[in-house]
């Protein structure tokens, strides 16, 4: 049985943090970097966001053998922003990263077992807190904690997200009875699961169609995703970046993949459920590249469900009609969010103006080219539907 809370996920919250993030108090040394850390949006349009770091940072080594798996999240999730807003905050990317957020952010990384610099986990998923906290996980109820410059279009950007995953809650919280009922060949139960998994879809595309209510695609260009980038395939960064104090890299230039959204387990996961795969080209290497930019813990659950789950060879071999409607349900629901992907990238990135190197309109901020690819994707999850035939009795 796959259980949630075997890999710090519920129902409630999915993939996002299971402790709520901004009842997370940091002490000492630490205290001061998030104070300063919060105050991005103030040092970042002074353009000398550099200077301004460096001068106030103070060079701690972190207590991370005495901290919460809360406090070195929350941690990482401050030292994230600012090693972004170091590197993009100006107009030329630097060669070294100073040690005094390249030890802290590389030893935070190492202990929580994730790359150093921004990940998903860091923008998304640790990073929102709820208004009220009697009230469930919605738009109107969550706010972002960490921001760069803190604008209606960054917000919005970042909560579509936080509301998508935990609405997907219901949705992964149902994976393990799925994979039991259908290895146990009981038709009903699985049909009855895939339907409730069907409408949890449904919810999640109605709130991927709210992202261009208070994210505009010209500001989301221009003043959100310059900072999210990394330097991995990155002309601005074309050799990578230096860690400076970091004895394991030496003076070696390192390139990481940049934040993005599909970084999100939720995809990969109901893939390995579903059956879903993806001839090789440049983009499914990309995506295979970004599993260990996850959480260790999301990780095990998306490798144990795609080792667990004979869902699609049970649904084409019962051929029963309201089983397979069920499952059809759910992977042109996914097409459709795929679709409404590919939308978004053609107006949100694609189609502006192209503005500084290393915010380049034809490759991602993990920095590969996606336009082409995301058709793909989406044609061969429609290519799963299960056809007629199957729908014999």
């Amino acid at each position: 049985m796959l259980t949630l809370a075997d890999y710090d996920m519920s129902p409630e919250r999915g993939f996002l943090s299971q402790h709520n993030a901004d009842e997370v108090i940091l002490s000492g040394d630490l205290a001061k970097v998030a104070e300063i850390a919060l105050h991005l949006p103030e040092l970042l349009p002074t353009g000398r966001v550099r200077e301004l770091l460096c001068a106030r940072l103070p060079e701690t080594d972190l207590p991370l053998a005495d901290m919460t798996d809360a406090e070195a999240r929350m941690c990482m999730v401050h030292y994230a922003f600012m090693v972004q807003a170091y590197v993009w905050g100006e107009p030329k990317a630097p060669d070294i990263l100073p040690r005094k957020l390249a030890i802290p952010m590389v030893a935070l990384a190492d202990h929580l077992g994730q790359q150093p610099l921004m990940p998903y986990s860091g923008y998304v998923l640790d990073n929102w807190a709820l208004i009220d906290k009697d009230d469930p996980i919605d738009l109107d109820n969550i706010f972002m904690i960490q921001n760069f410059l803190n604008g209606q279009d960054e917000n919005w950007f970042v909560l579509i997200h936080v509301a998508i995953e935990a609405a997907a809650g219901a949705a992964l919280a149902r994976f393990g009875a799925i994979v039991d009922a259908s290895a146990a060949g009981d038709i009903n139960t699985t049909r009855i699961h895939l339907e409730a998994v069907g409408d949890t879809w449904k919810r999640i595309n109605a709130i991927f169609d709210r992202m261009p209510e208070r994210c505009d695609p010209y500001i989301y260009f221009e003043r959100v995703r310059p900072y999210i980038h990394g330097w991995k395939d990155n002309p601005a960064l074309p050799n990578g970046l230096i860690y400076e104090g970091v004895d394991r890299y030496g003076s070696e230039a390192q390139a990481f993949r940049g934040q993005t959204g599909s970084q999100s387990s939720i995809v990969p996961a109901m893939d390995a459920l579903m059956g879903v795969g993806h001839a090789s080209d440049p983009l499914r290497e990309y995506l295979d590249q970004l599993h260990i930019y996850r959480p260790p813990a999301h990780r095990r659950f998306i490798e144990d469900t795609r080792a667990a789950s004979q869902l699609r060879g049970f649904v084409e071999a019962a051929r029963n009609h309201g089983l397979t409607e069920a499952y059809n349900g759910i992977i042109q629901s996914m097409a459709d969010f795929r679709t409404r992907h590919l939308e978004y990238a053609a107006s949100y990135i694609n189609k502006q103006n192209r503005a500084a190197s290393g915010n380049d309109t034809d490759v991602g901020t993990g920095g590969t080219p996606f336009m082409r690819y995301l058709k793909k994707h989406r044609d061969e999850t429609t290519a799963r539907l299960i056809g007629a035939a199957a729908n014999a009795a």
